[in-house]
């Protein structure tokens, strides 16, 4: 596979978010069977993979970053990235807007919080897969 920096970049961050935030979705549904229904108790774990996370794309764009030289975003990678953002932030918007009903029902706050964190994670995976999409299909 001969990508460029960009490229792995995305590989990198995809990998990392899907890993890392299936692991606290997992903990979370297991904190909201459990009944914890109060943001408090979550932002440990919240805080915890955040952490991680910046972690694990430091880590993976240094080994990347000595592996092959970065060679700079060209107009090409910018458009990617635009058109991956435009294509996937309905995602995030039908979240927000499904965040904003639940407030008007009696929906307990954590749900609403992990709601909204689901929202974002899955509109910034969506993206990175449409830039591997993109990259793969040429722009």
């Amino acid at each position: 596979m001969n990508a460029s920096f960009e490229e792995k970049s995305v590989w990198i961050s995809l990998l990392g978010m899907v890993a890392i935030f299936s692991f606290y979705f997992y903990v979370a549904a297991n904190m909201l069977s459990a009944g914890v229904t109060a943001v408090g108790p979550f932002v440990p774990l919240f805080a915890g993979v955040t952490v991680l996370l910046v972690i694990v794309l430091v880590a993976g764009h240094i080994v990347v970053a000595i592996a092959s030289r970065p060679d700079g975003r060209d107009e090409r990678d910018r458009l990617i990235s635009w058109r991956a953002e435009h294509n996937s932030s309905w995602l995030l918007a039908t979240g927000v807007v499904t965040a904003i009903f639940g407030l008007a029902l009696p929906i307990e706050p954590a749900w609403i919080a992990n709601g909204l964190l689901m929202a974002m994670v899955l509109s910034e995976v969506l993206a990175h897969v449409l830039k591997l999409y993109y990259y793969r299909r040429g722009m």
